[in-house]
């Protein structure tokens, strides 16, 4: 099947059909047998690719929480009057902090350095928290992931202490 010469010259398709009318095979035309396999290819990497990023995310979302419950724990220390009540504080302003931004720890520690907890001195409070990444098994991720903070509060100047 040719088109007439007044429509113009003859396109490829037309120069690979065959005299019986049927097209031929030819490199352009593209079959759809593989695209359940290419689709099961791409798809696994895909999903890796996102659980590491669910992953990171977790991880750093983490981190944030921890960073305010060390920060919270300074503050709270800072404003005590004696060094037992600086640490009880500290204590339950970084579990306060951190059941408020829905943070489970499967460990929790604080501790508090009082080394210089007089007025103009600075109080400085380490908080350390291991969260759980078994949801991820598929990653081959570790269990666990310790993340620890600190933070340095200054005890203000012209308070007294007993």
């Amino acid at each position: 099947m040719s088109r007439p010469a007044c429509l113009g010259a003859e396109t490829a398709m037309d120069r690979a059909r065959t005299r019986l009318g049927k097209p031929r095979r030819v490199w352009w035309v593209r079959s759809e047998r593989g695209s359940a396999a290419e689709l099961a290819l791409v798809t696994v990497p895909l999903m890796l690719i996102l659980f590491v990023i669910v992953a990171m995310g977790r991880v750093a979302s983490a981190r944030s929480e921890v960073d305010a419950a060390a920060r919270d724990a300074a503050r709270a220390a800072s404003m005590a009057r004696s060094p037992g009540a600086a640490t009880r504080a500290a204590q339950d302003a970084a579990a306060a902090s951190l059941d408020s931004d829905g943070l489970a720890c499967r460990s929790f520690n604080v501790s508090v350095d009082l080394a210089n907890f007089t007025p103009g001195g600075n109080v400085v409070a380490h908080v350390q928290c291991t969260i759980s990444l078994s949801e991820l098994s598929l990653l081959r991720l570790p269990a666990s992931s310790t993340i620890s903070s600190q933070f340095t509060e200054p005890v203000d100047t012209y308070r007294s202490t007993p």
